[in-house]
């Protein structure tokens, strides 16, 4: 269930936020800020194309990957969350390698998971808790639940922050692991031990593969 919520997330930075109806949507609305409107906008969206497109993504997987790639791209924001990833291994590296492993970690993110989301149910309930303002002014945490049948809820946190003008996803906390700080221990050996250049040739390549198992 882990890997299925995280690939909604990252596809939509937020896909489990939706509200079961319109009434219940524009009545959450009226009670969030910017950042938390923005992510039941996107959410909303993908969650109606999905449906209207299931039997399109089974046949072809390309049609989603383009899909799950634009979804993202509109929302998360690679860069940043690449440089938290690197850490201190991004010390000392051009602006050209830090933006080429983040896309690489990117990418390799939404091969890995974004088939995922033909398996997503839409009829899972959403919950939005609170929407709380980050230390330093660095963005907001929008902090939400998802209610199951028969389950627990899954508990689901979004970091975001504004760049020009807009809100963006950071990173994303499923069931209480952080997906950057989940990168962050997986590549930092790699990356002390071969370099930004080398770490992100072999993400191109598939050699590596980013997991948040």
């Amino acid at each position: 269930m882990k890997n299925l919520i995280l690939s909604v997330a990252l596809a939509a930075s937020a896909t489990v936020l939706v509200p079961s109806t319109v009434s219940a949507q524009t009545a959450a609305v009226a009670k969030l800020g910017a950042p938390s409107q923005m992510v039941l906008s996107n959410t909303t969206r993908v969650l109606n194309t999905l449906e209207k497109r299931r039997a399109e993504f089974k046949k072809n997987r390309s049609a989603l990957n383009s899909f799950v790639f634009s979804e993202f791209n509109q929302i998360f924001d690679r860069d940043y969350a690449g440089r938290l990833v690197l850490g201190t291994n991004g010390r000392g590296a051009s602006e050209a390698d830090v933006r080429a492993f983040s896309d690489a970690l990117a990418d390799s993110l939404m091969q890995r998971y974004g088939g995922s989301l033909l398996d997503f149910n839409t009829k899972l309930t959403p919950r939005v808790k609170s929407e709380i303002p980050l230390p330093r002014n660095m963005g907001v945490r929008v902090v939400s639940e998802l209610t199951r049948s028969g389950g627990a809820p899954i508990p689901v946190t979004y970091y975001m922050h504004p760049v020009g003008g807009t809100w963006k996803v950071f990173d994303v906390m499923v069931e209480g692991v952080s997906i950057v700080q989940t990168f962050r221990g997986q590549f930092d050996a790699p990356l002390r031990q071969k370099g930004i250049k080398a770490v992100t040739a072999e993400l191109r390549s598939g050699t590596l593969k980013a997991s948040a198992n």
